[in-house]
């Protein structure tokens, strides 16, 4: 049985290749060609290509897709680790290089869209390392398999035929089309579809270069951030002592308020300094990504463009604050990530189909806990006399009968 296996799943495998080639011919061409695609650049782009049998989230013709129940999630289950001192001391080090090296263009961008050249520094520094980061996946090939077999497949092939769109535009030889395993292109880590949308020319030549020219680079983040809505003149965000009285179920981006009535509520900064003057009259929002278990912040619209980019509350967080030890040389948040990290996706996942049951919006039952899920944690703390923490703890899964 086990030798038949074995040439079994190769048969079926081929089958499956078969059938992507089937797929690129009779959906994918037409609609490049729709879209003012050659037929040359079509060939040369899957020319050799097969599927990449090792990319996650792959649904194979006939197959059921497959979620993991035990999953762990470091990005919500620990943030400590998206702070790891390697990670923090490498892109400041490097970014105050990069930004004597580029002053001159982080200057020019900043003149014209209003995002400073720190926050770009930021983005840069966690997309590729600087560009420093091999970036050695066949974007062809990741698009195409993801496109034909995985469970955003839909999004995935609108992707594709962008990026036929960019390399029949010129901007890149096909076979030359590097991307991350999801598909990312070049130093700013765009999609095929936004680099359409904001790629820039920062060095004046005619081309977006955004996989060897820095300077298009930084153009081109700085106007992804002004197009989705960058406030010139504002910051992002600010880390503050929030104190007992202040519920920290009032977090989250639909329940702002004038930052100068935090303040009048008993929320500091950190440093002891006030609130500057324009950000007092402004708008802010409390963020507590781990509840009451680490830092909070006061943030500005401004961070949610950067959560644009990466539609997580720890990237624009690590952005921020790596842009702010550039240029200010701040260093460590004050408050201290608690030790959150022992928590599986199934666990949390068990606790929000538990708190939606009790009428909570806790933003869908992913096992990730994002504000709506920690506002809602500590709303039902509340309700029933518990000290709110607004982050998910083992013991919660019990009581709430999850």
């Amino acid at each position: 049985m086990l030798a038949l296996g074995v040439p079994a799943m190769a048969q079926d495998r081929a089958a499956v290749e078969r059938q992507f080639r089937g797929w690129l011919e009779q959906t994918v061409w037409p609609r490049a060609r729709s879209e003012g695609v050659s037929r040359g650049t079509f060939e040369a782009a899957f020319s050799g290509v097969a599927l990449d049998w090792d990319l996650p989230d792959l649904v194979p013709p006939g197959s059921a897709a497959q979620t993991p129940k035990r999953q762990r999630q470091a990005e919500f289950g620990a943030p400590a680790k998206y702070f790891s001192r390697g990670s923090l001391d490498g892109a400041t080090s490097v970014g105050r290089r990069m930004a004597r090296q580029h002053a001159q263009a982080l200057a020019a961008v900043e003149r014209a869209t209003g995002v400073p050249g720190r926050i770009i520094l930021g983005i840069w520094g966690r997309e590729s390392g600087y560009g420093q980061v091999a970036i050695r996946h066949d974007a062809f090939r990741v698009l195409g398999t993801k496109g034909f077999m995985s469970t955003r497949a839909d999004y995935f092939t609108d992707e594709l035929v962008a990026a036929l769109r960019i390399a029949e535009a010129g901007h890149v030889d096909p076979r030359s089309m590097k991307s991350s395993w999801a598909g990312a292109l070049g130093q700013p880590q765009f999609m095929p579809s936004n680099f359409l949308r904001y790629a820039a020319d920062g060095n004046g030549d005619g081309q977006a270069d955004i996989w060897t020219s820095e300077a298009d680079t930084i153009a081109s983040i700085g106007t992804y951030l002004a197009r989705h809505g960058w406030q010139a003149g504002r910051d992002w965000g600010f880390e503050v002592r929030v104190p007992a009285s202040v519920s920290c179920t009032l977090e989250g981006p639909d329940q702002g308020r004038r930052i100068a009535d935090w303040a009048a509520m008993g929320i500091t900064r950190v440093t002891g300094k006030p609130f500057p003057d324009n950000e007092a009259r402004g708008e802010g929002f409390l963020l507590m990504p781990a509840g009451r278990h680490g830092p909070a912040f006061i943030v500005t619209p401004n961070f949610y463009v950067l959560k644009d980019y990466n539609m997580s509350d720890l990237y624009a967080l690590f952005v921020g604050h790596v842009g702010d030890r550039i240029q200010y040389g701040m260093g460590d948040f004050e408050a201290r990530w608690g030790d959150v990290g022992r928590l599986y996706r199934s666990d949390i996942a068990a606790m929000q189909r538990a708190l939606e049951a009790r009428g909570h919006d806790v933003g869908g039952a992913d096992g990730l806990p994002g504000f709506k899920t920690r506002r809602s944690i500590g709303r039902w703390q509340e309700a029933n006399g518990r000290p709110a923490t607004c982050f998910p703890e083992l013991a919660m899964k019990s009581a709430l009968g999850g």
